[in-house]
């Protein structure tokens, strides 16, 4: 238990590190937008209570909108993603529920069901941030294209992340 709690620590440092230090300084114009750091609320474990992800979700947003200078954006975006965690977990959950030794990864759960999972998630992170950014009815499409192109691009940067780093070892 208290590896677990030192993994998820350290990829909360991690991530959030390297969005400040590194993606934060990517520009691939105002509709790319890559949030890899939502990353962290995903990879959370199954079991993880309600009430941890939501403080976990709120105080991964306050330190993004820190950094972001974006008074709340965050906050609120990863308070209600962690929210809707658990919904969409209910809703896309197996037959016989989830594996205490599974976690929420592309190499223990799928593609297809990652996919579901992770796209879900970040696009109602992205809708919740982006709306509350900037929310005018004469610029929606703009506003919805940015959305979706964002979605696109973090879960792309998701997906290289899970690749890279969340692979299990090659067993002889």
């Amino acid at each position: 238990m208290t590896t677990e709690i030192f993994k998820i620590i350290v990829r909360f440092i991690l991530l959030l590190g390297s969005q400040i230090l590194i993606v934060q300084n990517i520009n691939l114009t105002g509709y790319l937008i890559p949030l890899p750091y939502v990353l962290f609320l995903l990879s959370l474990p199954f079991e993880t209570n309600k009430i941890i992800v939501l403080l976990l979700g709120f105080f991964t947003g306050i330190v993004m909108d820190h950094f972001y200078d974006a008074s709340g954006l965050h906050a609120s975006a990863c308070t209600l993603m962690g929210f809707s965690r658990y919904y969409v977990l209910k809703y896309i959950s197996p037959r016989d529920g989830y594996d205490v030794a599974v976690k929420p990864t592309i190499e223990d759960m799928g593609n297809e069901w990652y996919l579901r999972y992770a796209g879900t998630l970040v696009l109602i992170h992205h809708f919740a941030l982006f709306n509350l950014e900037l929310f005018r009815l004469s610029s929606i499409f703009s506003n919805l294209a940015r959305i979706l192109l964002s979605s696109a691009i973090t879960l792309v940067f998701i997906y290289l992340i899970q690749y890279i780093f969340f692979r299990k070892k090659e067993r002889a």
